[in-house]
């Protein structure tokens, strides 16, 4: 490509992420504490490509100052090039959806001990993260968990042998090193449950736990009462997890 088709591609990558940085879309591939980064990436590559059309004209004028020999040649590249344009539509056109049953089943829970148990609020029931209560209920043995209502969002899961889970997956970073942490669940469950759909949960803590078949991590249960279908949350990963 000549330098204006590189700077189309410029203006078009950098407009590409500031629309997934101004709005939920970014979501879909990193953590929401990146958002600055991004926002900042789109300028400056919005401001690279401007940049680059101005020396270019001024390049050119500055030739058409000269000695006014020039043939006024013209290299036009291959119109095919302009595909790679392509990826960068569906960027900003198409939300990919976020990790679901499939990955979460395909990969061994990334459940590690907390480092510690911070005091929970008197709220009842207690809203609480798939990575909270499953680090209280594995590794703290319920304490702070004991005769406390919690209520817990995520994706369904089903295991081979049909053991409903309830996932969130866990970022580091972004999506792509995005990893499973589920809870099992018992007690009053649905009598159908479709993978991926997402659960609002209601239940008690249980000292009931499995291992998981893909890494022999520890998966806790949670004892359900109640429970809904809600819609997707705008951010699906769950960052408490390197919080």
């Amino acid at each position: 490509m000549n330098r204006q088709a590189q700077a189309a591609v410029l203006f078009l990558v950098g407009a590409a992420v500031l629309h997934a940085g101004l709005t939920d879309l970014y979501l879909r591939y990193v953590k929401a504490g990146l958002r600055p980064l991004l926002l900042a990436a789109g300028a400056v590559l919005i401001m690279a490509a401007v940049a680059t059309v101005w020396y270019e004209r001024r390049g050119r004028g500055e030739a058409g100052d000269g000695d006014g020999h020039g043939h006024g040649h013209v290299h036009r590249e291959p119109r095919v090039a302009w595909l790679l344009v392509l990826p960068l539509l569906a960027l900003i056109l198409v939300s990919p959806p976020s990790l679901g049953s499939y990955s979460a089943m395909h990969a061994g829970t990334a459940l590690q001990a907390p480092l510690a148990y911070p005091s929970l609020p008197a709220t009842d029931p207690l809203p609480l993260g798939v990575v909270d209560y499953a680090g209280r209920a594995a590794y703290d043995h319920g304490r702070t968990l004991a005769h406390r209502r919690v209520q817990v969002t995520g994706f369904v899961a089903l295991a081979k042998d049909g053991t409903p889970y309830l996932v969130r997956m866990a970022l580091n970073c972004c999506a792509a090193d995005a990893q499973p942490v589920k809870i099992g669940l018992t007690g009053t469950i649905p009598p159908v449950l479709q993978p991926d759909t997402w659960l609002q949960v209601t239940g008690t803590y249980t000292a009931k736990q499995t291992k998981d078949p893909v890494n022999d991590g520890r998966i806790p249960f949670l004892d359900v009462t109640a429970a809904k279908p809600v819609p997707t949350p705008h951010d699906p990963y769950d960052e408490s997890w390197n919080n």
